[in-house]
């Protein structure tokens, strides 16, 4: 897909019906709602990418959550992993505040955007291959169109080896000189990018103490400090 500017790729992504399993079960979602959440209109759409076109740190996840972006319309809103996500983009001044709760909630990215591998919430969180490809395009337009990206941050080995797929590193590097996923792990790429994986701040991940803050936190501090170095 050649998209001209970001604006027509979340345009793309909002309208895509790629992938039927997807959408039927974000609009199931969207319609029987959560109780907390009953009185919200749910987004119930695939969700764009949302940030600052100039920016130097890409945020790649996984997928929307069910009641999360799938409800808010915007990446990491409205759910604990958000909650986690942008209080550290705040605490290193990526973000104008650490809350995330709506699409108009006043919350502004700088010199960080934020995309995903998947852009509808999928059952069970898990997406099958071919629906991972075919939703790689949108992060290829991404990619292509924030032409200041510096460091990568990716959630999730899934995220991870979708960027390094989307970017053109998983054939070019090969099995032997590929970055393996691994939280924290910083590897300086060919092009002079900077890709740093870490653990999805989901519940599984936050509530059982496989991350936690200190461990969070280093991730974005080492981002900041490549970008200020």
């Amino acid at each position: 897909m050649n998209f001209r500017a970001l604006r027509d790729v979340n345009d793309a992504i909002i309208a895509c019906t790629l992938c039927p399993r997807l959408r039927a079960h974000c609009r199931r979602i969207a319609r029987e709602k959560k109780r907390e959440f009953r009185a919200w209109e749910y987004w119930g759409k695939p969700v764009p990418g949302f940030g600052d076109a100039g920016a130097r740190l890409l945020i790649v996840g996984l997928a929307p959550a069910a009641h999360g972006a799938n409800r808010t319309g915007r990446m990491f809103t409205g759910d604990s992993s958000g909650n986690w996500l942008y209080e550290a983009l705040h605490r290193f001044e990526f973000a104008n505040q650490a809350e995330a709760v709506s699409r108009d909630d006043g919350l502004v990215l700088r010199d960080c955007y934020v995309a995903a591998a998947a852009r509808c919430a999928p059952p069970a969180n898990k997406l099958s291959r071919a629906e991972l490809e075919r939703c790689r395009p949108y992060l290829a337009g991404e990619l292509r169109l924030l032409a200041g990206v510096r460091v990568v941050v990716t959630l999730g080995r899934v995220a991870h080896e979708s960027w390094l797929r989307t970017a053109g590193w998983w054939r070019a590097l090969g099995p032997r000189g590929r970055p393996r996923f691994a939280h924290g792990a910083v590897t300086p790429l060919p092009d002079g990018m900077t890709l740093i994986s870490s653990y999805h701040p989901s519940r599984q991940n936050t509530n059982t103490g496989r991350l936690t803050r200190a461990m969070w936190h280093a991730v974005f501090r080492d981002a900041r400090a490549i970008l200020a170095g």
